[in-house]
């Protein structure tokens, strides 16, 4: 039964969460946002909101180890096994145009994130911190978005949004506004299946819940951002996909889990201050210059960066069978 309940949440998360997409950035390009500030934001938040909702329903349900586990495992995965995909798709090229402010914000914001938890807890203090560096960042970003682009982006296309014209007609607003609540409601109903039926799982097999969510839960949260990047490579317009990239892992660290920390507070774990943290921020780190425009992603750079992951998850697995044995 704990099988069937993953399955089929997370099968109800990467459904609800394509519908919710593909009607939130068809009401973004109605409302003039640009396709990096749409990458950055409505995309970013919709293919965050699996990981806002698992880690929300893990807390409460006394399972705070999913819920941060989560947080850390998809920024992981995010950079080296989503902006790898999608640079074997299409390569990412060094761009001049991309600005140093993009790189600097994920790793300034992911060492934050890093700094609070090493306290050994993420507290409702520390969480209304992180919604404040957040609000203060979106602000940024939104500022930076408006003077670069003057507004006038009419003709940009997004992951997940077919090519055509712009619906800027009241009736297709609503309609998309409608959508992708009812894509979010999904969402979370498949959030839910899916913290059951990994605690359940966990427990079974004597698995840590943090253990739970660094692998199958950040993976499979994952997947949404793995579709937009994949869609957006595929078209062409590696910004999207870099500005997902980059927007997903800043709203899991300071959005999700800011919001987590005051709706419940989370303890970290050792494992997580001396190993996982550390992974994560490095990631962060080896991404940068591509998000400043300073390298770009080839195949052979994305096949490292797969490598790596591999070796991420070979570490856990180490880990857990050296529990198990012991």
């Amino acid at each position: 039964m704990n099988y069937l309940e993953l399955a089929v949440g997370l099968v109800l998360l990467l459904g609800s969460a394509e519908v919710m997409i593909r009607a939130a950035v068809a009401l973004a390009r109605s409302l003039g946002l640009s396709q990096l500030m749409i990458g950055m934001t409505v995309v970013a938040f919709g293919t965050s909101a699996p990981e806002l909702l698992v880690a929300l329903d893990a807390a409460l349900s006394g399972a705070p180890g999913v819920a941060l586990g989560n947080v850390v495992g998809s920024n992981i995965a995010n950079v080296l096994l989503i902006a790898a995909a999608a640079a074997l798709i299409y390569p990412i090229a060094r761009e001049a145009g991309r600005a140093a402010w993009n790189g600097w914000s994920l790793i300034v914001c992911s060492a934050i994130f890093v700094a609070v938890c090493l306290t050994g807890e993420l507290g409702r203090p520390a969480g209304l911190g992180l919604l404040a560096v957040f609000a203060v960042y979106m602000w940024m970003a939104h500022r930076r978005d408006r003077a670069g682009n003057n507004g006038n982006v009419a003709d940009d296309r997004a992951a997940g949004d077919e090519d055509g014209p712009v619906d800027t007609a009241a009736p297709a607003k609503i309609k998309a506004a409608v959508v992708s609540v009812l894509g979010l409601a999904g969402v979370a109903w498949g959030a839910d299946l899916t913290v059951q039926g990994a605690v359940g799982i966990a427990t079974d097999f004597g698995l840590s819940a943090e253990i739970i969510g660094l692998t199958v839960i950040a993976i499979g949260t994952s997947l949404p951002e793995l579709a937009a990047s994949a869609a957006a490579a595929r078209r062409g317009h590696p910004d999207v996909a870099l500005g997902n990239i980059l927007g997903s892992n800043i709203f899991n660290m300071l959005l999700i889990g800011g919001i987590t920390a005051v709706v419940a507070p989370l303890p970290v774990s050792q494992s997580m201050r001396v190993f996982d943290l550390w992974v994560m921020l490095a990631a962060a780190v080896a991404v940068a210059p591509v998000l400043m425009g300073r390298a770009g992603v080839g195949r052979l750079t994305a096949a490292l960066f797969l490598l790596s992951y591999a070796g991420f998850m070979a570490a856990l697995a180490w880990n857990v069978l050296g529990r198990l044995a012991g």
